[in-house]
Parts: structure tokens; C-alpha cells; sequence
């Protein structure tokens, strides 16, 4: 079982050739509202990849929160634990260009309601193989989260996005750390790949760091370091590219993969994911990764 604690909202995405830059307009091409955030984003991924999966979170009384919670159930994921609270449901503000490269303004709305555990939320994560958390929700959930998971023998999985300063009492209950190279800097303060990955390991025992299209990188603390290369494809939108690789990653771990085949199975995710727009709507089933994956071998 794998429980998300974390935000979910509505993806408020528009296509254009070029993004601009400060005081700039330009015209754009497409525009497009899928449910997204970055905790239902790994849900629906896990889900998809074959995951049992249970989302905790929040949305709104308005015309987005059902549509979000619809896509939630459509792909699997339990939603006993999510919330509808009064107001606005969260949104994430996305320009894609045609490189498939992104820029994102989040606004939390219902998700900065979700500041610890609620009834049935301990007990879900107690009775989980893995809880994953990311930013996107205030910092007491995710400290809170970690912390009943710790006491219960859950794996902990964060993705530190948006990238900040991590307080100790988070990073001391994370089990697994799954920045992009961009978050391991952030948090290191250095620029030096080998020396962020030293530093990351003096706190957590296990970071997996995405690359992009140069792969991703496993490392434990005293242990194995392998390095996994990427599906070579041409990007359409890498929007939920972080969140594909994280929840495909938790299936992986969860059927007892080993390291480098877990690795490369979410890699393989997260190729599919970037070749199609939008994020929630562009994840892949088990069938697909499997074929990717052995079409690789």
C-alpha cells in the first residue's frame, strides 16, 4: 500500500513557442485544465503503474474540486482520505514551451489546509508500505506525516519541490530523498554534483537524484551508487516528470525490485509521461512501461 500525503489541484496550463519574460506578452497556442498538484500527480502515477495507492489532501467547494477528485478515483487511487473544504481549490499556473520546458506559479487555496493528521490519516500511513510527501502543502504536514510514519515502520519518500530549506525534524524521519538536480543544489548550497550527493547522504539514507535527459543517480549511505541512463525522447511537456518517476519508483520498490531494474522501470515512466501534454492525463498504465522497458533490453 502507498499512502500521498499532499497537494492536489487544478493545472491551469497554456502552450506557447517561447515563454516570456518579465513585462513581455506573447501569443499562445493551446490552453488546457487538468487536475494535477504535485501529491495526486504521484498518486495517479503509482496507481497507474499497478500501485494500491490512497490520497490524503483537500480541495475546494468550487466547479475544480470534483473534477479533481473524480481523476483521482477514475485512476485507482482511494479517496476516503481527501477533504473538501470551503473556498477555492488549489492551482498551479503552467506556460510549457516548445522545447517542452515549464514555468509554474502555485497557489495552495485548499491545500494550505492541510497542517497535520485528521481523523483516519495516522491510521492509513501506519498501515502503508511507503508515504509519500512533498511541498506543496504547508511543512507541518509534511513533518507530521514523516513522523507517524517513523513510529509505524513506513518508508518515507519525500520529493523536495518546492525547493526550501528542509528543517531537521523532517529530514530526520525521511527514509528515501528524490530531488531533480536543481533541489539537490538548492538544498546543498554547492554546485558540485558528487559533493551535494555527500551531503544529502549525511542526512537521509538513500537519494535518488533525476537528471533529466541525462538519467537519474541512486545513492545509499555507505553503500551502492548507480547511475541509470534516460529513455532517449523527444519532450513534449516535463511537467509531471518528477512526480511520474516518484510514484512508478514507490511501485517498483514496493514488488521488491532491485535497485538499477526499479530505477530504470520509473525512468521508463517517465519517458512516456514527458511525450504527451499535461500531467495527470499524460501518465502511463503498467502495460506501457513494461513494453518500453523491454524494448530497452
Amino acid at each position: 500500500m502507498i499512502v500521498v500525503l499532499g497537494s492536489a489541484s487544478m493545472d491551469l496550463t497554456t502552450y506557447v513557442a517561447v515563454a516570456p519574460v518579465l513585462g513581455e506578452t506573447v501569443m499562445g497556442r493551446e490552453f488546457r485544465t487538468v487536475p494535477g498538484g504535485k501529491g495526486a500527480n504521484q498518486a495517479i502515477a503509482a496507481a497507474r503503474a499497478g500501485g494500491r495507492v490512497s490520497m490524503i489532501g483537500a480541495v475546494g467547494d468550487d466547479s475544480f474540486g470534483d473534477p479533481v477528485r473524480r481523476t483521482l478515483a477514475e485512476s485507482g487511487v482511494d479517496t476516503a482520505g481527501m477533504r473538501t473544504v470551503e473556498g477555492p481549490t488549489g492551482t498551479a499556473h503552467i506556460v510549457v514551451d516548445d522545447n517542452g520546458g515549464n514555468s509554474i506559479v502555485v497557489v495552495p487555496s485548499a491545500n494550505a489546509t492541510i497542517t497535520g493528521a485528521e481523523e483516519g490519516d495516522a491510521e492509513r500511513i501506519a498501515g502503508a508500505d511507503f508515504l509519500l510527501l512533498q511541498l506543496e502543502a504547508p511543512m507541518a504536514a509534511a513533518i507530521t506525516g514523516a513522523e507517524v510514519a517513523r513510529a509505524n515502520g513506513t518508508t518515507v519518500v519525500l520529493t523536495p519541490a518546492p525547493a526550501q530549506d528542509l528543517p531537521d525534524e523532517l529530514l530526520s524521519n525521511v527514509d528515501i530523498l528524490v530531488p531533480n538536480e536543481h533541489e539537490a543544489r538548492v538544498l546543498s548550497g554547492v554546485d558540485d554534483l558528487d559533493k551535494t550527493i555527500e551531503w544529502l547522504l549525511e542526512r537521509v539514507p538513500v537519494a535518488v537524484v533525476t537528471l533529466g535527459e541525462q538519467g537519474c543517480l541512486y545513492a545509499a549511505r555507505g553503500g551502492e551508487r548507480v547511475t541509470v541512463p534516460a529513455f532517449p525522447v523527444t519532450p513534449v511537456d516535463t511537467t509531471a516528470a518528477g512526480d511520474t518517476f516518484v510514484g512508478a519508483l514507490a511501485v517498483a520498490l514496493g514488488e521488491k525490485k532491485p535497485t538499477e531494474e526499479a530505477l530504470t522501470w520509473a525512468s521508463a515512466a517517465a519517458a512516456i509521461a514527458v511525450q504527451r501534454p499535461g500531467a495527470s492525463s499524460s501518465m502511463p498504465t503498467r502495460g506501457e512501461i513494461d513494453q518500453l522497458v523491454a524494448s530497452r533490453a
